[in-house]
């Protein structure tokens, strides 16, 4: 589908002004959580690392900066160029193209990636999918926030074949969302990106820890706010939103009567007291009256940390026992809420300037398994913010799938539509 540039600054406007209302069928996944094991790999794939003809992919220079913008305003000069231009060839999209290849639509391949600055224009044109084109490739995939394997696959495609007219329109909807957030940001600070599933510890400008994320699903989206982290909670009770109550926790009781005794969860009445299950008319929506609370340990839906702050969406971030969505390419699973790998390194970070909670005292007390709310003693701003295309440096330009449909062109929306 051919978008014109009018078309896309008309949809980006007004999916400014609305709320994503996609119809994605909701996706149960606290069985997965229930039951996944403490730890799995540890690979951060929108981290890989990839030689490149242009400047280097990876940055300690944080998203929100005004460094940021002014490299966004060089890059829409140089689309701007390239649209001017013609823009760059459609790459066919039929056959698994990588290294020791050689095809015609390598020699596409190859342009697509040189007009972009991925490739050096000394690499020649050629049907060889040779090492030149591998180290282009890779870097174009880690611009992209994809899996940095040197393939072709459908994702790879669908990314290489977004016009140029409508990534410049793209850098152009960002560029406004990155100069609204221009204010005094604090000099420690925490962003969530959640196009990127992405967050970011920033101190003194530069970016001192990243980790990956997971975010909300397309029906169940992670909000956009501003915040401060005033309070952590190791081994913390999980409290199910009345939304997985209704959603999810009944049908599974309906399914399984057993349900919560094997999840270690509790119903809590409106007087603190637990009521039994068996008192509970499960063919009816009574259960929704109800607190469902999960008890601390490996299976709770939270693991061994929650990070609080206020807001008026009831969301948080904290731990997850399901480490294996960490290595996802697409890691949008959650009901809102933020999971963060490695969210230990994130809360010794926090607690930095909180008197008598250093790393092994946390590792401590998590061992425990006993609920404890530690205040932070400095409270850290934390912003959710969606930025789906940024630059951090010359040629440096990196672009996310618009999971939510904010800016307001089909195409971009690449996850889902494959």
């Amino acid at each position: 589908m051919k978008t014109s540039r009018r078309m896309f600054i008309r949809g980006a406007g007004a999916a400014g002004a609305l709320t994503f209302a996609g119809s994605a069928k909701a996706q149960n996944a606290l069985d997965a959580i229930f039951n996944s094991p403490r730890r799995g790999a540890w690979n951060d794939q929108f981290d890989a690392q990839s030689s490149a003809s242009g400047g280097s992919v990876n940055s300690n220079q944080p998203i929100l900066s005004p460094a940021t913008v002014g490299y966004v305003e060089r890059a829409i000069g140089d689309y701007s160029a390239i649209v001017a231009a013609g823009g760059w060839p459609v790459v066919p999209a039929n056959k698994k193209l990588q290294l020791g290849v050689i095809d015609p639509d390598v020699e596409v391949l190859r342009r697509r990636l040189m007009i972009s600055g991925d490739l050096s224009q000394r690499a020649g044109m050629s049907p060889a999918f040779d090492s030149y084109v591998d180290s282009a490739l890779k870097r174009f995939q880690t611009r992209h926030g994809l899996p940095a394997d040197g393939v072709t696959g459908r994702y790879t495609y669908s990314a290489l074949n977004v016009s140029a007219p409508i990534r410049l329109g793209q850098l152009e909807t960002n560029l406004v969302r990155l100069r609204a957030m221009m204010g005094d940001l604090g000099q420690r600070f925490v962003t969530v990106n959640i196009p990127a599933a992405e967050i970011e510890a920033v101190e003194n400008g530069r970016v001192v820890l990243r980790h990956t994320a997971v975010v909300g699903k397309i029906d169940r989206q992670t909000p956009v706010l501003n915040s401060r982290i005033h309070e952590i909670i190791l081994n913390p009770y999980w409290n199910a939103p009345v939304s997985i109550v209704r959603k999810d926790i009944i049908p599974y009781v309906r399914e399984n009567p057993n349900y919560l005794a094997e999840n270690n969860i509790r119903i809590i009445g409106p007087d603190g007291t637990e009521i039994d299950p068996l008192m509970v008319d499960w063919s009816t929506d009574e259960a929704a009256n109800y607190r469902f609370r999960q008890d601390p340990g490996k299976i709770n839906a939270m693991a061994s940390v929650k990070i609080n702050f206020p807001n008026p969406h009831a969301v948080y971030m904290h731990d997850t026992p399901q480490q294996q969505l960490f290595r996802d390419q697409e890691r949008f699973h959650s009901s809102g809420c933020v999971r963060v790998q490695n969210v230990r390194d994130l809360v010794t970070w926090l607690l930095r300037d909180t008197p008598g909670w250093d790393r092994r005292t946390i590792e401590t007390s998590i061992k425990t398994e006993e609920d404890k709310r530690i205040p932070v003693a400095d409270p850290v701003p934390v912003y959710f913010t969606y930025i789906s295309a940024w630059s951090t440096g010359d040629g440096v330009v990196h672009f996310r799938d618009d999971i939510y449909g904010r800016d307001g062109v089909e195409e971009l929306q690449i996850s889902t539509a494959l």
